[in-house]
Order: structure tokens, then sequence, then C-alpha cells
């Protein structure tokens, strides 16, 4: 049969979960007030020991040490966080390289994807291959200025059969307006700018907005 508390039982029960620890963790001002009482209730006929009241002390000021010091290299932490981010922030004007070509194609419908050109486009060719390196659509560039800008493949080959399902690596040349030679590929662009989404940074390459964590390199 279950006893219920009445009275000073019951009063010091409400007391006890009044001051329920739910975390289970106890703080330096717990141990403080833990010596405290202890002190308050000794025997007077016995009191605590001296060396017994000296050892919690230099335990309570190891305990605050501790606390400080983890609050510090938390204020560190956060520090070489806001650091972090306003160095990303530098990086507005460079060139992140994902490193890869890449595009997924799907047999039957076209796939979009974008290049990045450093100089202005006289003329230019873009070419889709396989896996294997084999040559399997060629596009125009055109004349543009430099920048980035949007193709669309039509998923077809040179042939004008429909090209199969799979990865497909995507490079360019061109000639200059000064009549230079180049080349760019998928994969490299500027940053045009610094997004933070939940504290990551993320980067505008091109229309879309990517992790810093799948870029390669900056240069």
């Amino acid at each position: 049969m279950a006893i219920t508390p009445t009275g000073e039982n019951s009063a010091l029960a409400a007391q006890t979960n009044a001051y329920e620890n739910p975390k289970g963790i106890l703080g330096k001002d717990d141990f403080m007030k833990l010596l405290l009482v202890e002190l308050q209730y000794q025997d007077p006929t016995e009191p605590m020991d001296t060396e017994k009241i000296l050892a919690q002390t230099s335990q309570l000021a190891t305990l605050e040490a501790s606390d400080n010091t983890n609050k510090a290299l938390e204020d560190l932490a956060k520090s070489l966080g806001n650091s972090q981010q306003f160095s990303t922030i530098a990086a507005i004007g460079k060139t992140a390289d994902l490193g890869s070509d890449a595009i997924a194609h799907d047999e039957g419908a076209p796939t979009s994807f974008e290049l990045y050109f450093p100089e202005d486009v006289q003329a230019g060719t873009i070419e889709i291959k396989d896996n294997t390196g084999a040559l399997v659509k060629t596009l125009d560039v055109g004349t543009n200025p430099s920048g980035v800008y949007q193709f669309t493949w039509d998923g077809f080959n040179n042939s004008g059969a429909s090209a199969e399902s799979g990865i497909y690596h995507v490079s360019a040349t061109y000639e200059t307006q000064n009549g230079a030679k180049a080349e760019t590929r998928m994969g490299a662009y500027p940053i045009e700018s610094v997004r933070f989404d939940d504290g990551k940074a993320l980067l505008k390459l091109g229309s879309n907005y990517v992790p810093i964590d799948n870029v390669r390199e900056i240069y």
C-alpha cells in the first residue's frame, strides 16, 4: 500500500521537488551552498577539520576556473566563427571551382547548364562528352560579353539520335575579342555574393547558391 506524506513530510517533499535539478548538474554556486549548509549544521563540539574546508574551497576555486575557461573558449569559438564569415565575404569577386564538369542527363529530356566565360567571346564551341571521353554533341557559344551564360542541350547527339541517360562532361573552347584562344568548363564560376543560412555560408555561383563545403578551390 502506498504511503502519502502528510504534515512536515509533505512540506519536505514539496520543497525537495521545488529544488529538483532537471539536468542533474551542479555548478560552483550549488557547491558553495552545500559547503555553507555543512558549516551551519556542524557539531560545535566537533567542528569541521580546517584542512577539509581548505580542500573544499580549493575544489570550488578549481571549478570556478574551469567554468571561466569554458566560457572563454565559447567566446573564442564564436569570435573565430564570425572571423571566418568575414573572410568568406572577402572571397566575393574571386572564382570558385567545384571540382567537377559533369551534368546528369535524362534520355528524352533537355538538359540545361551554365558556363562562365572570363573574357568577351568572339566565337566558340561547347563540347559535351560521355564518360569515355567520346564527343557526343557540339553547341555554338555565339558572340557574348564575359559572364555566366545558360545553355540548353536538347538531348540529341551530333548524329540526331537521342543520347542515353547518364553523366556527361561539358567544356568549351573560344576565341576572345583580341583573337586569343581560351578554354572554360563546367564547375568554375565567379562568386557574386555570400548568404548565411543557419550559420552556414552559401556562395552565389551563377544562378545557384552553393554551400562553401562543396567548393574545392577559390582563386
